[in-house]
C-alpha cells in the first residue's frame, strides 16, 4: 500500500498511507462533508491526526453521521452519552464545540450562507497548488489566520490557525503534498476542474 514516492508524513501505515492517497488535499465543496471535516480537525486539537482517524467510523456513529441537522439537537443527555462513549475523544468541551459548532453552520445556512461557501470565500472559491519540499510545509498562513478570526467571529470553538491551516490542507483549499509525492500532479489537476 505504501510503496510509492509519497509525503513522508503517513510513513508505512495502512490506514494513514490510505488517506493521504485518496483523500488529503482533494478539494471538497460539500458543505456536510467540510462540517464533518472541520469538527474532527477540532477534536484533533492537541492529538495527532491519526488517533481521530482512527477513531473516524465511531464518530461518525456518535455524532449522527456529522448531519450538523441532527448534531444541533442534541441536549444534556447527549453530551453524557458522548463522554461515555470510549470509541470518541471524551472531552466536554470538544463536544459542547461540536454541538454549538453545528448550530452556528444551521443559523449561518439560515440566512443564505452554507458552511462551503464560507469557507471557500477566503479564496474566491479557488484551490492553491503549493510547490513545497518536505520540511517547508508551514503550519500556518495569513490565510489561515484569517480564516481562524473569521470562523471565531461566528462563535466557532478549536480553530485556531494551525489547526485551520490542517483543516485547509485536507480539505483541498490547499495542495501540500509534497513535490515529489505521486499525490501532487494528480491534486493538482482536480483542483484545475474544481
Amino acid at each position: 500500500m505504501c510503496d510509492k514516492p509519497r509525503c513522508p508524513w503517513p510513513k508505512t501505515d495502512p490506514l494513514y498511507c490510505a488517506y493521504h492517497d485518496e483523500e488529503w488535499g482533494v478539494p471538497e465543496f460539500d458543505s456536510r462533508a467540510l462540517w464533518e471535516k472541520f469538527v474532527l480537525d477540532g477534536f484533533q486539537a492537541g492529538l495527532s491526526w491519526i488517533t481521530i482517524l482512527r477513531k473516524r467510523d465511531a464518530f461518525r456513529a456518535a455524532f449522527a453521521g456529522f448531519d450538523p441537522e441532527k448534531v444541533a439537537r442534541f441536549d444534556d443527555r447527549d453530551i453524557e452519552r458522548l463522554m461515555n462513549d470510549a470509541g470518541i475523544v471524551r472531552s466536554r468541551a470538544k463536544i459542547i464545540a461540536a454541538i454549538d459548532s453545528a448550530r452556528i453552520t444551521l443559523d449561518m445556512r439560515d440566512k443564505g450562507t452554507s458552511f462551503t461557501d464560507f469557507i471557500w470565500a477566503i479564496q474566491d472559491g479557488k484551490p492553491q497548488v503549493n510547490h513545497y519540499a518536505w520540511g517547508q510545509i508551514p503550519t500556518e498562513t495569513k490565510t489561515s489566520q484569517e480564516l481562524a478570526k473569521l470562523l471565531k467571529s461566528k462563535g466557532y470553538k478549536f480553530c485556531g490557525p494551525v489547526i485551520v491551516y490542517a483543516f485547509m490542507q485536507a480539505v483541498g483549499m490547499v495542495n501540500d503534498h509534497t513535490v515529489t509525492c505521486f499525490r501532487h500532479a494528480e491534486v493538482a489537476g482536480m483542483m484545475k476542474n474544481s
